[in-house]
This record gives structure tokens, C-alpha cells and sequence, in this order.
């Protein structure tokens, strides 16, 4: 069984995720892991760490509900604001992962891809890294 360990956050409802999700579970026997950063709201001017907890809470709640749906087997956690940290706690909290999986905003967008996200993963953790680009922020 495969264990793919899932980063996202305004994402995290996005079609293109659940498709990749589709996808790998019509492949094999997986099993997936949700991080969610507890990041700032970027287009908030005030914002609290209880308030940015909360709001990562609300989108995993919302995602491991649509992807159970989907007939995923799809646990998860609210992370580390920084989100190589928050991959590095899930990584040696969870069992092993055969793969991180990075949802993001489109190039010029995206905050994680300005700061090579995917990339510093792959480097950082040795493993391969997918990432999939959602078209459209989802905020709540």
C-alpha cells in the first residue's frame, strides 16, 4: 500500500486535487495524509494564530469529508505555519510516506511556489514530490 502525504491549504478544496486523489486510488491500494499549515490569511490585514489554526481546521475538516466521499482512506492535521516544517512533523509523526504530494496556487499566485516549495521538499525530505496547480484559490 502506498502512502502519499498530502500539503495543501487554500487548495485543499480544489477539483485538481481530488482528481489526483482519484487518480492514485484507481492505481493501487493508498492511503493519503493531510497537512495544513496554519499560515496567515494573506488577504486578511489582521489575523491571529487562533484564527489562522482555525481556518486550516475548517478546510481539512471540509477536505478529509469530500475526499472520504470520494472513497479515499484520508487522515490529517492542521501543521506548522511554515510549511516544510509542517511536512518535516508529519513526516516523523506518520508511518512512512512513499510520496509528498504539493497543492498550489498557478505560478505568480502561489506563495509556496515563490518560495520553491516543491523543490526544497524533494531536497529536504528525499523523496519525490507531485505537485498539482489548482486554478482557483478557495478561501473561506
Amino acid at each position: 500500500m502506498r502512502h502519499y502525504l498530502v500539503v495543501a491549504n487554500q487548495t485543499l478544496a480544489g477539483q485538481p486535487l481530488a482528481d489526483k486523489v482519484t487518480e492514485l486510488m484507481a492505481a493501487g491500494p493508498c492511503r493519503f495524509h493531510l497537512v495544513v499549515p496554519a499560515t496567515h490569511p494573506h488577504h486578511h490585514m489582521t489575523w491571529t494564530e487562533g484564527g489562522a489554526v482555525a481556518l486550516a481546521r475548517e478546510r481539512l475538516d471540509d477536505a478529509l469529508v469530500r475526499l472520504r466521499a470520494l472513497g479515499a482512506d484520508v487522515d490529517g492535521n492542521v501543521g506548522d505555519e511554515r510549511p516544510v516544517d509542517a511536512v518535516g512533523d508529519a513526516i516523523r509523526a506518520g508511518p512512512p510516506f512513499d510520496v509528498i504530494i504539493v497543492s498550489t496556487l498557478p505560478p505568480g499566485l502561489s506563495r509556496w511556489l515563490g518560495q520553491d516549495l516543491p523543490h526544497r521538499l524533494e531536497r529536504r525530505f528525499a523523496l519525490p514530490v507531485m505537485h498539482v496547480v489548482s486554478e482557483v484559490a478557495v478561501r473561506s
